[in-house]
């Protein structure tokens, strides 16, 4: 069963001078301008989940283009447009308070049917000791290899800021993303977005919210919102029976060459 620790949406008792300071910068983060990249392998706001210390767990992330634009950036690329992304995320706790993750592998199958094995990441994650059960931050660094249909530079890295509050029945969460390369053709400078996680707990295993990825520009030039890739979803997390469900209809716009994006996560119980 992949059995994840993170507090209950409901058990909010009260609010600390340390969830003001969380719950102040992600509402920052929200109301920035959004800005999300073409369908990634994965497509999530990462909050305050963790494997229990020695137990393994297992997402599987799952992802459909229906429509966009079909340019390319460079010759090689593989267009989005009716392609279907299958990528099993299998984790470990490490520690109480640090996991390690696997993406293992990328697999894509395109608009003619055509399966591909196009790389494998792997990650690491620190979530803070929580004091309050109403607060939490962490970090998460991710280190990958893609295939050249996928990214023109094959090794690319990601430092992650994760933050996040929950108040009663609202969830409040935001992820700073430092997107950089680690080796490659073409030397892109380091890149800033922001996703965020906004959530209401309609029923004891059901939460309905948006998400929004947010592509704010490299560090050089940030800004210019109407050329960074953009996207927002309507989400719906459930719970059913030892699975877990994050289902998402999202779409892109600015400069995102995604228009309609299916995702579901699926939270797999194994131990």
């Amino acid at each position: 069963m992949s059995v994840r620790s993170s507090e209950h949406p409901g058990r909010a008792a009260g609010v600390s001078p340390r969830f003001s300071l969380v719950a102040a910068a992600v509402a920052a983060l929200l109301l920035a301008p959004p800005t999300a990249g073409a369908a990634p392998e994965e497509i999530q706001v990462y909050m305050n989940e963790m494997d229990p210390q020695g137990q393994f767990g297992l997402d599987v992330h799952n992802n459909y283009t229906f429509s966009g634009s079909a340019a390319l950036d460079y010759p090689g690329e593989q267009s989005d447009v009716r392609r279907y992304r299958l990528t099993p995320e299998f984790s470990y706790g490490l520690t109480s308070n640090i996991e390690l993750g696997a993406y293992l592998p990328l697999a894509t199958l395109d608009s003619r049917g055509d399966l591909a094995l196009d790389g494998v990441k792997g990650r690491i994650k620190y979530i803070g000791p929580q004091s309050s059960e109403t607060a939490w931050w962490g970090l998460n660094l991710e280190i990958g290899r893609v295939d050249r249909a996928l990214d023109i530079n094959p090794w690319n890295g990601e430092l992650k800021l994760i933050a996040g509050a929950r108040f009663g029945r609202w969830t409040l969460a935001a992820n700073g993303n430092l997107d950089f390369v680690v080796s490659g053709p073409r030397r892109d400078p380091p890149t800033l977005d922001v996703d965020t996680k906004l959530a209401y707990r309609v029923a004891k295993q059901l939460q309905l919210g948006l998400e929004t990825y947010n592509g704010l520009g490299p560090f050089s030039r940030l800004g210019d919102f109407a050329r960074q890739d953009q996207a927002v979803y309507a989400v719906a997390d459930a719970s059913v029976r030892k699975w877990d469900l994050n289902l998402g209809l999202g779409h892109g716009y600015g400069g995102s060459k995604d228009g309609w994006v299916l995702k579901a996560i699926v939270g797999v119980p194994i131990e």
